[in-house]
């Protein structure tokens, strides 16, 4: 059972750190570099649609396992210390108060676009 608790805790600081580096998007001390990853990472984070659909087999998952941890980690590690415990603050009040992640659909529209892209290169390639 602690592998199962441990786990738990894990998606659960993934979860909050995701909408950390939400706030840290918005706020004026972090930096323009951790600044465009964090958002890049919270729109992908919090939209709907995954990049890689989870209906495929294996690799579905792989984003949600590996990919958006890492990322979330390394955009962590960007921001200065003041600002990621100001940020965490406002995360644990966010998901106390709200119950779950907003949801970005602003995110959402940027992987359709991506999709969609890929397929018109796709289809351009073999045409």
């Amino acid at each position: 059972m602690p592998l199962i608790a441990d786990i738990q805790q894990w998606a659960r600081r993934i979860k909050r750190d995701a909408v950390t580096l939400w706030f840290a998007g918005k706020h004026p001390a972090t930096p323009w570099h951790a600044k465009a990853l964090a958002l890049f990472v919270v729109a992908y984070a919090l939209s709907p649609i995954d990049l890689i659909p989870d209906f495929i087999p294996v690799l579905g998952y792989v984003d949600d396992v590996l990919l958006l941890p890492a990322l979330i980690w390394l955009a962590v590690r960007m921001l200065p210390p003041d600002v990621l415990v100001q940020c965490r603050t406002r995360a644990d009040a966010w998901m106390l108060e709200k119950g779950s992640k907003p949801v970005n659909r602003v995110g959402a529209v940027v992987i359709v676009v991506l999709w969609i892209a890929g397929g018109a290169a796709l289809w351009w390639w073999l045409r």
